[in-house]
């Protein structure tokens, strides 16, 4: 590729063991690009889906522990889900939203609109029944894996922290930026002109979001496991800006 050819390349990390609580994700990450024989470059990204460090950071919650509020039970009743999951789904959330039959919008602490506050069951180990949470702060789990990978291999590279999510209006689930650190997760292009020499006067680009995308065509959905994908040739001049600029603020916010 070249600045005449621009091009983005995405390649899979495959060889990642099962991670369990207490396990060093960026080692494990680091081994498996030597496995793979790929160099990581400056200003590549690394994408890592949020559920392999919601497991090193053992955000995990039995639902046998999970004792309902009336709350809880009453909405459970409301969408058919389990009464302990509600109780987990409000306690990861700011707000209600909407709600239907097996089905709850949140917003969760973070300030994202999600379903079921981000709890997933696919994919989470044991024969209890158990609930995996999103990372405490995705932010800074990507801001600490960003280090850690950066000085092993002693380039600039960044790292955006995914999950997928639905949305409203369109069928189907896309990537979704929970946390990033080294590039800027919101690009502000007001100010800059189009073609014709006009100044962009509104539009802002989700560069996290676009690059998470990406990066689930290679992850996927099931039993895939491709947890993490490095992504090469994406360009940007704007300065590091963490994936909580992503969320619209309240007062902005015309779909509430």
């Amino acid at each position: 590729m070249s600045a005449s050819q621009p091009g983005v390349t995405l390649t899979a990390l495959t060889g990642i063991p099962s991670v369990a609580p207490g396990d060093d994700i960026a080692t494990l990450l680091a081994d498996a690009l030597d496995a793979g024989a790929l160099v990581p470059q400056n200003r590549d990204v690394l994408v890592v889906t949020h559920k392999i460090i919601s497991k090193a950071e053992g955000r995990y919650r039995d639902l046998a522990d999970v004792t309902p509020s009336a709350r809880a039970l009453e909405l459970a009743a409301a969408t058919g889900k389990d009464p302990a999951l509600v109780e987990i789904i409000l306690s990861e959330s700011r707000q209600v939203l909407r709600s239907r039959p097996d089905l709850i919008i949140t917003e969760h602490r973070s300030g994202m609109v999600m379903a079921n506050a981000g709890i997933d069951q696919s994919n989470v180990p044991g024969e209890s029944a158990r609930v995996l949470l999103l990372p405490e702060n995705p932010d800074a789990s990507s801001t600490a894996l960003r280090a850690a990978l950066s000085a092993r291999f002693g380039v600039d590279i960044a790292v955006v922290v995914c999950d997928s999510v639905g949305r409203a209006w369109r069928n189907g689930v896309v990537g979704l930026a929970l946390g990033a650190a080294g590039l800027p997760a919101l690009q502000d292009l007001r100010g800059r002109k189009d073609r014709e020499g006009r100044a962009l006067k509104v539009t802002q680009v989700g560069l996290a979001d676009e690059i998470a995308s990406a990066a689930e065509l290679l992850m996927g959905e099931a039993d895939e496991g491709r947890p993490a994908v490095l992504v090469r040739g994406v360009q940007w001049r704007e300065a590091p800006l963490a994936a909580a600029a992503l969320i619209r603020e309240r007062q902005q916010d015309l779909f509430r």
